[in-house]
């Protein structure tokens, strides 16, 4: 230990594939680091600064069975960020939530002005693809320094760049203080990648011209394993250890009978007002 956090690099070309890598690198690489949530007994985390790379965010197979919640949830949490469904539920003073990742970003309060940073960053890309300042941020300094609960997210940064084709290719990038390597961070890019989906299909609708989809890539200033959990992420371990790449995985395809029951679950609360 010479008091430095490790600075990792890895990439794949689907996002369970790089997903897992980062957490595996994590895993190896990573340092012993205290959490502010330590329960006695608990082992320090494993830390590190990370930057993982999916180079091709939409290809199959797009799902690791590994990550933990189910596959309603996926669905649920991605139209939390893409679509703001629960964006309601904010509500700090009765002790629900401070902040949704979708308000933040389409609909950011400034004294009292809402601006939807996506919509900005949109037109910015249609007009100049090619400019450094297409970006959203979610910190507010007024009341994020002071709460329990701030954001992970701190930034999104988009440009777009021709291929070989000439066809314009949207490549993003996020911005975090802090993520769950394990429990979080799967579900966080399964979203966000939509979100990238989205805005390229905004800019096509604004240009007259298809864009496609291209690299993400993720930075984490603390990305983290946390020791409380340690037990579990066994199962992960072992998993990785065991199966194929295949076994670990499934296409979109599989998941969609259960995004349809999210959905409709979803329908039920808008209905019932909840």
């Amino acid at each position: 230990m010479n008091g430095n956090i490790p600075t990792l690099s890895v990439a794949g070309r689907t996002l369970p594939e790089a997903w897992e890598k980062a957490v595996l690198a994590c895993w190896r690489e990573g340092v012993p680091i205290k959490t502010e949530y330590d329960k006695p007994g608990d082992p320090p985390s494993r830390d590190c600064t990370m930057l993982w790379t999916v180079e091709d965010p939409f290809a199959e197979p797009r799902i690791h069975r590994a990550f933990p919640g189910g596959l309603e949830d996926l669905e649920i949490y991605r139209q939390e960020v893409v679509d703001g469904v629960h964006d309601h539920w904010i509500c700090p003073e009765e002790g629900k939530w401070t902040y949704t990742y979708h308000k933040r970003l389409f609909a950011y309060d400034i004294e009292g002005e809402t601006v939807d940073q996506v919509a900005t960053a949109v037109g910015r890309l249609a007009k100049t693809g090619h400019t450094r300042r297409a970006q959203a941020i979610t910190w507010n300094p007024k009341l994020d320094a002071r709460t329990d609960d701030p954001p992970c997210l701190q930034r999104l940064w988009f440009r777009i760049l021709e291929d070989g084709s000439g066809t314009p290719v949207l490549n993003m990038n996020s911005h975090w203080r802090s993520r769950d390597a394990y429990k979080a961070a799967y579900m966080n890019v399964f979203a966000l990648t939509d979100l990238q989906r989205l805005v390229a299909a905004q800019v096509a609708e604004r240009t007259g011209r298809a864009v496609r989809v291209g690299r993400y890539a993720d930075l984490v200033d603390s990305f983290h394993i946390y020791g409380s959990y340690f037990h579990e992420f066994e199962g992960f371990l072992k998993m990785v250890e065991k199966r194929t790449f295949e076994e670990r995985t499934w296409p979109s395809a599989y998941a969609e009978p259960m995004f349809d029951d999210a959905r409709e679950r979803l329908r039920r609360e808008k209905a019932e007002g909840t």
